[in-house]
């Protein structure tokens, strides 16, 4: 090997050691730059302003990826703490939900009392009312003589869900063989005292009881007129 040949090994060999040394000072601003940043957590934002005292669902916040150094110790990084949360104060759009920010919903107001019912899983927004959903109830009654018509009508608009219950499978009772094979839901709601009568009263002697979900923030009012259906109505 002649001294040009040695020289172009040793340059050769140089090469190697600077690009190993430079991947060397890069892997070790990463590793330095990820030590400081620490390991990411899912954050969540809220995608829209919430009035104070609003019921909480997983669909008024997105999913952010941050890293847990950054995120304040009341920061919540699991969803379901919100399961029966209302908003203590005015929640704005694009903040982080953190826990101080939102507190139990209350169980009872001054008045109300504690009513729960069996609501057929394929008639009562399956899977979809959770604590704190607001809801009207709806029913649907024979007329009291052959030629009186059959009415749908809201007997308790915005009522407020405490609890939801297990799937249950349905049993026939002698009266009913319909029931068999269905599955319900017990649903608790806060009721007031005439409120109260009216959903043990659908429950007991309607054909059917279903809820009707309202949307966030509504309060599921219904005017007089639209309360009670027949089909001559459409005719």
């Amino acid at each position: 090997m002649n001294s040009r040949q040695r020289r172009g090994v040793i340059l050769l060999l140089l090469s190697i050691l600077c690009a190993l040394g430079a991947f060397a000072g890069v892997l070790s601003v990463v590793n330095d730059v990820r030590s400081k940043v620490g390991p990411e957590v899912t954050a969540y934002e809220l995608k829209s302003n919430v009035a104070p005292y609003t019921p909480l669902s997983a669909g008024q916040f997105s999913a952010v990826e941050m890293p847990e150094r950054w995120l304040s110790p009341t920061a919540v990084t699991d969803l379901t703490e919100i399961r029966g949360k209302i908003a203590v104060t005015a929640l704005k759009k694009g903040s982080l939900l953190q826990s101080d920010m939102i507190v139990d919903q209350p169980a009872l107001r001054p008045g109300e009392q504690e009513v729960a019912i069996m609501i057929d899983a394929a008639t009562g927004v399956a899977g979809k009312i959770t604590p704190g959903a607001t809801v009207n109830v709806y029913a649907t009654f024979e007329g009291a003589r052959e030629e009186d018509p059959d009415q749908s009508r809201v007997i308790i608009a915005g009522a407020r869900v405490l609890d939801v219950g297990e799937l249950t499978p349905l049993e026939a009772d002698a009266n009913d063989r319909s029931r068999a094979g269905t599955e319900a839901v017990p649903i608790t709601f806060a009721l007031s005292a005439p409120d109260a009568q009216r959903i043990t009263y659908a429950e007991s002697f309607a054909e059917q009881v279903r809820l009707a979900l309202v949307a966030p923030g509504g309060d599921g009012t219904v005017p007089e007129e639209d309360r009670t259906y027949e089909l001559a109505d459409d005719q």
